[in-house]
């Protein structure tokens, strides 16, 4: 392998239960890819303990961040990918901390990265087994955006991907430290910016822990219709694309201007 240092960025809430799991599944597998690998873990504010799981694993140069206050687990994959660029990685690969991929799929998302000379790679989720609405809701948004990517993006929100950092740099100053959607800001700029993208299908597994759905739903078990946290959630980030993304003067369509730079750093460090 020709990576000398990989950075595995993970955001994290409430994730106390299967998180250790996670971490060493991912340690098992992507340790053999480079001599130095490096996982970062920005805690959110968690309150069951998450922050001291991570700690009390004991893995080599595995490290907790925990966030000044609760943000939302947008602004947390941000804070985790800036943590992670300060490592001077070869490779970002961000991963929510709820364990919903497998540790040979996300090898597999490094091996695409190194032999594509790809600038980001995404992870494309299948067999997701969620609600209707979320289906409903993930297929809308992809309709949507794509008049305004130039091209199809088969799943636009994906956490998981593996960045050059020279690209993901380019993002992150781009959308700001709070985007509560930062990955549909990313997908789009690649798109628009006619970065080369990789697609690779991996597995979607149920959450890791006692509880097999996330803490958007506000309660256990899945509900019929969408929960009104998820309704409030949606406007808001609607509101959001709008402002960073798809108004004309959006701070995420100025990097339109400079994708022969994106472009050509890519190529230079391929």
């Amino acid at each position: 392998m020709s990576f000398q240092r990989i950075a595995v960025v993970m955001p994290a809430y409430n994730e106390a239960a299967g998180i250790a799991e996670f971490l060493l599944e991912i340690h098992e597998h992507l340790a053999p890819l480079a001599p130095e690998l490096d996982i970062v873990v920005a805690d959110d504010r968690s309150t069951d303990g998450t922050a001291a799981v991570v700690a009390g694993l004991g893995l080599d140069r595995v490290q907790v961040q925990t966030q000044a206050r609760n943000r939302g687990h947008g602004p947390t994959a941000l804070a985790a990918y800036q943590a992670g660029l300060q490592l001077s990685p070869d490779v970002v690969v961000h991963v929510d901390g709820d364990g919903q991929f497998a540790g040979d799929d996300i090898a597999r998302v490094l091996g695409a990265f190194e032999a594509t000379g790809a600038g980001v790679v995404h992870g494309v989720r299948r067999g997701r087994e969620d609600p209707w609405f979320r289906r409903a809701l993930s297929f809308g948004l992809r309709v949507a955006v794509r008049p305004f990517a130039g091209r199809g993006v088969p799943d636009i929100n994906t956490p998981l991907r593996a960045y050059r950092p020279e690209v993901l740099q380019q993002l992150i100053d781009a959308v700001g430290a709070d985007a509560i959607v930062p990955h549909v800001h990313f997908s789009l700029a690649e798109a628009r910016c006619g970065l080369r993208v990789t697609s690779v299908p991996v597995r979607s597994l149920p959450r890791r822990g006692g509880e097999t759905v996330g803490t958007m739903w506000g309660g256990k078990g899945q509900p019929k219709l969408p929960p009104k946290r998820l309704r409030s959630f949606v406007r808001q980030a609607l509101g959001e694309l709008w402002q960073l993304s798809l108004r004309p003067s959006a701070p995420m369509r100025a990097l339109r201007t400079a994708s022969a730079d994106l472009r050509s750093r890519v190529a230079d460090a391929a």
